[in-house]
């Protein structure tokens, strides 16, 4: 694992999709809620995720735009017997991007489930996070990347 890059963090974190989005809230707490980045990594650090403008995840960042992602990966029957499936954690910064030029570029049919008018919901919002810090653990090493 000691000769990892940004592509293979992408090629993890692609095939787990869903991850823990953590901010920090009003008064200091911790708050953690599953996010899915519709399986679209772009490796030069950064990960894309659509919320809505009135979310908490939202407020949390224009508060503090320091968030981590954790990501958990299954390793069938070996996570049942043998070494488990990675495991990432990214410490990053937020930033909010309104634009639909770039929402149309990550946009992916599942999303209609939460935003019934595709792009065009007025209250989308995307969250770029860049990576700053990249731990990754396998069950027998770990690795970390600064971005």
């Amino acid at each position: 694992m000691a000769d990892q890059s940004l592509s293979d963090v992408a090629d993890i974190i692609a095939k787990i999709d869903f991850c823990q989005f953590v901010t920090k809230t009003d008064g200091g707490l911790m708050a953690a809620r599953p996010m899915s980045n519709n399986s679209q990594v772009d490796y030069e650090g950064d990960n894309y995720f659509f919320a809505k403008d009135t979310s908490r995840t939202y407020r949390d960042i224009q508060a503090d735009p320091h968030v981590t992602l954790t990501f958990h990966g299954s390793a069938g029957l070996m996570g049942v017997v043998g070494k488990p499936g990675p495991m990432v954690a990214i410490q990053g910064q937020a930033e909010v991007i309104r634009d639909k030029a770039v929402f149309r570029e990550h946009w992916v049919p599942e999303l209609e489930y939460w935003f019934k008018d595709g792009i065009d919901d007025p209250e989308m919002v995307m969250f770029k996070v860049h990576a700053h810090r990249i731990n990754i653990w396998d069950g027998e090493d770990s690795r970390e990347i600064t971005v």
